[in-house]
């Protein structure tokens, strides 16, 4: 559990316009939208933090940022292709001492994990520490410093750093103390995908949630699905 003194907030990175499968995080799965699954596991945090569903001020994010007024949802809305600077702009309008990084095409975040991460990266004074190295796909986090953040937008030049948030970070370690966090047996699958990108990852997810019998799919559960879809889907094209 983190300390009461230490601002810490989700920024939920989300936008419309994805070439792969446009309006995914919108697309229902089950009885609620891809944004909607991430919203009701946060449900179950346990740590402290304020929720902000970061999306672009472009026209075509309007249908989002009307979705989180009509549930209640704190929207920022910045950049579309300078994600790093809408991270940034968002945690300092929000004045977050500590950042954690979701995307809303993840469906099935470990919830546990996250409170994990958190303790994690602050009992170990780190800069930066990630969970999704040994998890699936699409079940991690990453938390950041907002001193971190901020010298990662001051420092940045490539056009990968502007594009994806934690890119100049990973390229200058030497620069941050930098956290793995240790992950348990069942859940270390990186191989599995949980996240959803393209049409087969929204098929998956799909199935995964009409196959369960809970609302709050365990990583563990959601594994077994998975590799369970991944059969059926060779027995299928065979």
């Amino acid at each position: 559990m983190c300390r009461k003194d230490k601002r810490i907030g989700i920024i939920i990175q989300a936008r419309l316009g994805s070439s792969r499968l446009p309006g995914k995080v919108l697309k229902p799965i089950g009885s609620k939208t891809l944004l909607g699954h991430i919203m009701y596991r946060l449900q179950r945090l346990k740590t402290e933090a304020q929720i902000v569903i970061a999306t672009s001020e472009e026209k075509n994010d309007d249908m989002l940022a009307e979705f989180c007024k009509e549930h209640g949802y704190v929207c920022f809305r910045g950049s579309e292709e300078n994600v790093l600077e809408r991270y940034y702009l968002c945690a300092k309008q929000y004045k977050f001492e500590h950042i954690v990084r979701l995307t809303a095409d993840n469906p099935f975040v470990d919830i546990e994990e996250v409170d994990r991460l958190v303790g994690c990266h602050l009992n170990g004074s780190a800069d930066y520490t990630k969970s999704f190295d040994a998890l699936p796909c699409g079940v991690g986090a990453e938390v950041f410093t907002f001193a971190a953040l901020e010298q990662d937008y001051l420092e940045s030049s490539q056009p990968n750093h502007f594009e994806h948030v934690n890119e100049y970070i990973w390229e200058n370690p030497h620069k941050f103390k930098i956290v793995d966090m240790e992950m348990t047996k069942e859940k270390s699958r990186p191989e599995i995908r949980l996240t959803v990108d393209t049409e087969e990852d929204y098929q998956r997810a799909c199935y995964i949630m009409g196959c369960s019998s809970n609302e709050y799919i365990t990583t563990e559960e959601a594994i077994d699905l998975a590799v369970q879809f991944e059969h059926m889907q060779k027995h299928i094209d065979t």
